[in-house]
């Protein structure tokens, strides 16, 4: 296929006519390319400009914002309507996702180009070509054949799009050029007159979701990167105690019985050095593969512990981060920012989420190169955990070398079961001190059934969102009673609980922060 860029107008005629094929209504898929096109683009200024004159309409900023704000969510989770096509293993499924591809690609020609709107097309292309790994529409093999086809062609486009972005971008007419190297592009401050080494580090974009002015595309001298903050690290618990807890989660059978088998191996392999025997070169990364909301984060936490309590690592504490904390915004500063998040996690787990977005352009092919050198120098005290939807993430770690001698054991995490959910939703009202009657737990279990699977479908996070949807209604129902009973306070009725979508639009105040164990709120 060719690899020019198309234009949105271009990229929306294509995937209406591939709605056609699959009797999708225009409007709602129109209304879904120009929502996510906008989410893609509106860090970069003059973007509402084009996508108006893109999309058509005497419409203005106002529009472009509001058309940003619904479309943001489909940057990590596909698109509805690619959802259903996939659920029903719709023969359209892979052609709406490929042409959603495409209108993340057209998305970066909206407005001043910047590494930012590279990288939110980047993750948002994943997610929608992500979407078709659950479930597969044929047999993995197939799939994984589809998939990697439809990746390969729209992450070409997008470093095409990340190579023009560097050119256009880096530097001023005062530069002598790449020859000399104390004064490249983006050695001359032209706007503060400035000397090179006085001159300001323009503020980095904060990834797929950050904001990018004027300022982000210009390049600039390499800048110490801040490093990711730690979770606290974890508590000194015995390797009994922590796969204690790890048993005592909810589901997860798959899981727990890997990370079990995991210790295993290692423990037997601390005995062999100790008698003196040769040991297998075992690697201890990580790849862990589901759906949002399977207690991917949670486990991952526990692995620390588990590590640290082997002797593996001399910490124990989870550093969670995704491409923005990784990626800056100017080749050389990547490198910089990279080592910096992996000096913050040496001697406990680097937990890097939706790793496949670093895939697709020129940025988070440093990231990878660099975490790769990292891993091999820090090897004795560092394990990395990547995450992601399967597919993606099979592909991702195939396509560099380096990656696929480094993870060889794959985790999945299934989608919770309605029963587990039940569980879930009231072991999480238990510990926040609420009654759940079998009414209640009754009314979640309809709601369960109304509601769609799919990869953007939160499992333990849609327990925990109805949850709080919950205490918030309770907490309006009660407001007029002046001296409430305990039983009062900690009981949810039936009423209380409505879908998420149904709750965001209820005329109750937010649902206040209740706080809830971290382990028993999968992510």
């Amino acid at each position: 296929m060719s690899t020019s860029t198309p234009t949105l107008a271009a990229a929306i005629a294509g995937l209406l006519d591939v709605a056609a094929v699959a009797g999708v209504d225009q409007e709602a898929a129109r209304a879904e390319a120009e929502a996510l096109a906008a989410a893609v683009a509106e860090s970069a200024p003059g973007a509402f400009l084009d996508w108006v004159a893109q999309t058509g309409g005497d419409r203005g900023a106002a529009d472009f914002t509001a058309a940003a704000s619904r479309g943001r969510r489909w940057r990590s989770t596909a698109t509805p309507i690619a959802e259903d096509l996939v659920r029903r293993q719709h023969a359209e499924a892979a052609a709406y996702a490929r042409a959603l591809g495409e209108i993340c690609t057209a998305a970066t020609t909206l407005g001043q180009p910047s590494a930012a709107v590279v990288a939110n097309a980047t993750s948002a292309a994943a997610a929608q070509l992500g979407a078709l790994s659950a479930p597969a529409p044929r047999p993995l093999r197939e799939s994984a054949e589809v998939v990697s086809k439809l990746w390969t062609d729209v992450m070409t486009q997008l470093r095409e799009v990340s190579g023009r972005v560097r050119e256009t971008t880096a530097g001023s007419a005062l530069d002598l050029g790449s020859d000399h190297p104390d004064w490249a592009p983006g050695r001359f401050d032209v706007g503060g007159g400035m000397p090179p080494a006085q001159a300001p580090v323009p503020p980095t974009p904060a990834g797929p979701a950050g904001p990018a002015g004027p300022a982000a595309s210009q390049a600039a001298p390499p800048a110490a990167a801040t490093p990711a903050a730690p979770s606290p690290p974890a508590p000194e618990k015995s390797l009994e105690e922590l796969l204690a807890e790890l048993d005592a989660l909810i589901g997860l059978e798959a899981v727990k019985g890997e990370i079990h088998r995991q210790s295993a191996v290692l423990q037997i392999e601390a005995k062999r050095a100790k008698a003196g025997l040769k040991t297998p070169d075992i690697t201890r990364h990580l790849v862990f593969v589901g759906n949002p909301g399977t207690g991917k984060t949670t486990v991952a936490r526990l692995v620390s512990g588990i590590y640290r309590a082997l002797g593996l690592l001399s910490k124990g504490q989870l550093v969670e981060v995704d491409r923005s904390e990784l990626v800056a915004g100017y080749l050389g500063q990547t490198a910089a920012k990279t080592s910096e998040v992996v000096a913050s996690a040496v001697g406990g787990v680097l937990f890097i989420d939706e790793a496949y977005s670093l895939a697709g352009d020129q940025y988070g092919t440093e990231a990878i190169d660099t975490l790769v050198k990292e891993m091999e120098d820090k090897r004795d005290d560092l394990v990395v955990i990547v995450a992601g939807y399967p597919l993606p993430m099979q592909i991702f770690i195939a396509q560099n070398p380096g990656l696929a001698s480094r993870f060889r054991t794959t985790i999945e995490f299934a989608d919770y079961t309605d029963a587990e959910l039940v569980a879930i939703f009231r072991r999480l009202a238990n510990d926040g001190d609420y009654d759940v009657s079998d009414a209640v737990e009754a009314r979640f279990t309809e709601l369960l059934a109304g509601v769609e699977r799919g990869p953007a479908f939160g499992n333990g996070r849609y327990a925990r969102n109805v949850l709080e949807a919950a205490i918030g209604r309770q907490a309006w129902r009660l407001k007029d009673v002046e001296d409430p009973s305990v039983e009062q306070l900690r009981g949810l009725e039936p009423d209380d609980l409505a879908q998420a979508d149904e709750s965001a639009t209820a005329p109750l105040p937010a649902a206040p922060e209740h706080p809830v164990p971290s382990q028993e709120v999968p992510s």
